[in-house]
């Protein structure tokens, strides 16, 4: 199976940062929080960190509008029902998590791997 299509669910400073890393190796990288606020200050966050490679000389502009191009932001799990793997990194509450995977289990294309990233 080839990977294309991520989906990282949470947008906080470990989703987005998950994002940023596969949409910056050429991903299509959907990121979705239950907030739309969060998703601007992600994208916030992203944007000034890849205008800080840029300056740095880590990466080129090309790559800072390849890796924005690549990503998509949005507030409904409906999106991740074409994704070839899904990274949760949401809150550290057991209970949204088991929501959130039982939501993503129902949505989800069959081979889609459904996988958490947590800190606790």
């Amino acid at each position: 199976m080839s990977m294309k299509k991520v989906s990282v669910i949470g947008a906080g400073t470990m989703g987005n940062g998950i994002a940023h890393v596969f949409a910056m190796n050429g991903f299509a990288t959907n990121l979705v929080d239950i907030s739309q606020d969060s998703l601007n200050r992600a994208l916030g966050i992203i944007t000034k960190n890849l205008d800080r490679m840029v300056a740095k000389g880590g990466i080129t502009e090309d790559v800072k509008i390849a890796t924005l191009k690549n990503l998509s932001m949005n507030t409904s799990f409906e999106t991740c029902k074409d994704s070839d793997l899904v990274v949760e990194a949401a809150t550290e509450n057991v209970e949204i998590k088991l929501n959130i995977f039982k939501q993503l289990d129902a949505i989800c294309k069959p081979e889609c791997i459904l996988s958490s990233n947590t800190s606790s």
